[in-house]
């Protein structure tokens, strides 16, 4: 079980939450809900509803479609932000490789924190714009590469 310091030192490394106060973290941290998965374990599938953003605590886990793995992350990052505002369902799927422990926020959460402290939707379209970018920068690179 993590302390309150622990919570808002990972709540606070989060790119989307950066900017905000300390006193809005450590209320955030604490009411998000400690989840474990153990190795192989799938976390979330593509397709399927998703109301949940998830850090990850300790252990590391995979981002994929089928098994084509678009990412690894680890201690620290962040999934499932996007079907907090669309609504749509999970574009990936989420696999724990090691042992797992996520905090997990859910929609409903989310939305009671942006109606208190509404820069924290303005991070966390930074993180999807960059997120888009990224991929933009790669599909072109793609791209140039066939060109060639």
């Amino acid at each position: 079980m993590l302390t309150s310091l622990d919570r808002l030192l990972l709540v606070r490394g989060v790119p989307i939450f950066k900017e905000l106060r300390d006193d809005f973290l450590v209320r955030l941290a604490s009411i998000m809900t400690e989840v474990y998965y153990p190795a192989n374990r799938t976390i979330f599938a593509e397709g399927q509803e998703g109301r949940s953003l998830y850090i990850i605590v300790a252990g590391k886990v995979r981002v994929h479609i089928g098994e084509k793995d678009l990412a690894l992350l680890d201690k620290g990052s962040c999934f499932g932000e996007m079907s907090l505002f669309d609504a749509e369902p999970r574009s990936a799927s989420i696999t724990a490789v090691i042992n797992c422990e996520c905090l997990v926020l859910t929609q409903q959460q989310l939305y009671e924190a942006i109606d208190e402290t509404p820069g924290i939707a303005i991070n966390i379209i930074r993180l999807l714009s960059r997120r888009i970018r990224s991929q933009n920068l790669q599909l072109n690179e793609l791209q140039a590469a066939r060109q060639s």
